[in-house]
């Protein structure tokens, strides 16, 4: 079979290799993928990738052969799933605690742009807790977890404040009833809750517009640069606030990945994708994916996608 493998090479970070059909082990179902999901963390991995990489954590496809221990969905059933690595194949080995069975209402185009990006937007917004009523401030917001987060926010109540880098970048958040600005200082405080995901510079002066005892949920440094937070500074601003490390990861991921897609069968979850093509283009798509020409999700097609 083919397989998407690291290259080192920024310009072509990925090509194509044959090798092996994983063998799934007890507990994985084996899924002919139909259709893949890039994020713009893996474009980050792939400049200096380590030995052993695969990538590829969100796939969506069908079970053509079910997990030995009996677990999960049977032979036929179209499946969405994340992987931890390995994704980017024609066939993937997953946990069967990893995959959600897909209605007939919901391709594997949409379905592929749902695990990473969603499953860290669902968590994301259960750290911060209840949103009804409260003023939320939302960095680095153009990406496949800000629309999501934006989305369930928003339908949660939430007053939003999105920040995107260009109002073209915003047009889908506004839809969505976000308030749109375009640097963190314009951002109009204070707020209840504030979700960090640029790191850098951004990060003190988002802090500075949380109310007292309000939390920073730090998740992200799409920036790619350290914050620094000045301690007598800080003591100007708000007091008692929370700051709040976060990452998503840890499976199981079953529950999440069904409840995503109950909430995009409902119409209470649109995936917004800025790319749908055949995966020989994968390769420039993580390039455009790093260089921040691609807004929302990118999905990958391996042939046959429903």
């Amino acid at each position: 079979m083919q397989r998407l493998i690291p290259t080192g090479k920024a310009a072509r970070p990925v090509a194509f290799a044959e090798v092996p059909q994983p063998v799934p082990e007890p507990g994985e179902a084996l899924i002919k993928v139909e259709a893949i999901a890039l994020n713009r963390g893996e474009t980050f991995l792939l400049e200096r990738p380590t030995p052993g990489l695969l990538p590829g954590k969100d796939i969506a496809g069908l079970v053509v052969q079910a997990a030995a221990d009996g677990s999960g969905p049977g032979i036929g059933t179209c499946v969405v799933g994340h992987p931890a690595q390995g994704g980017w194949a024609e066939y993937a080995a997953v946990p069967t605690h990893s995959l959600a069975a897909l209605p007939d209402s919901i391709d594997s185009v949409r379905a592929a742009a749902l695990p990473l990006a969603g499953i860290t937007a669902l968590r994301l917004l259960r750290t911060a807790g209840s949103l009804a009523g409260r003023r939320v401030l939302l960095t680095g917001a153009s990406g496949g977890v800000g629309h999501y987060v934006t989305e369930l926010a928003v339908g949660a109540g939430a007053e939003l404040t999105a920040v995107t880098a260009t109002p073209v970048r915003g047009e889908r958040l506004a839809e969505l009833g976000a308030t749109v600005v375009h640097e963190v200082a314009a951002a109009q405080g204070p707020f209840d809750v504030v979700l960090e995901s640029t790191g850098g510079p951004d990060l003190p002066i988002a802090l500075s517009k949380v109310r007292p005892s309000g939390t920073l949920v730090w998740f992200g440094q799409a920036s790619r640069t350290p914050a620094t937070l000045d301690f007598f500074q800080l003591l100007g601003g708000p007091e008692r606030v929370t700051i709040q490390h976060f990452h998503y990861a840890g499976a199981p991921y079953g529950s999440d990945l069904a409840a995503l897609v109950r909430l995009v069968e409902e119409r209470r979850l649109h995936p917004q994708i800025g790319r749908v093509t055949d995966w020989a283009q994968t390769a420039d798509a993580l390039v455009d994916l790093r260089e921040r020409r691609i807004r929302g999700k990118a999905v990958l097609l391996t042939g046959g996608a429903r």
